[in-house]
């Protein structure tokens, strides 16, 4: 049961981190389900290991993308700004909602991220 669960993370993270190196970033998205379905991590502890996990992927897309020239940092300096100030944010806030509502967020963010891939 333990090796299974074993390969069930790394089957995750590989998956988080394909999606991230093609499209760099979304990886959260076929990650949490991962953690919470085939992993057995309960939805909380998902949503908050997606972030551990996520991060050093991102950092390593964003090495490999500068490293071929296609990263423009002062134009990601901004959003980085912004995104660390969300972050805190949403990191306090993130313990005072319920299940329900990441669920339902969740939910809309992939949504959203679906709608606008398509169009």
């Amino acid at each position: 049961m333990k090796h299974s669960k074993q390969v069930w993370f790394a089957v995750a993270g590989g998956a988080a981190g394909l999606v991230n190196g093609f499209f760099g970033g979304g990886g959260g998205m076929i990650l949490v389900p991962m953690l919470a379905g085939k992993c057995g991590l309960d939805r909380r502890q998902a949503f908050a290991t997606s972030v551990a996990v996520i991060a050093p992927l991102c950092a390593l897309s964003a090495g490999i993308y500068c490293l071929r020239g296609d990263l423009e940092l002062s134009a990601a300096l901004p959003y980085l700004a912004g995104g660390l100030v969300g972050g805190l944010i949403g990191g306090r806030v993130f313990k005072q909602l319920s299940m329900k509502w990441l669920r339902r967020l969740f939910a809309l963010l992939i949504l959203y991220g679906g709608v606008r891939a398509l169009l």
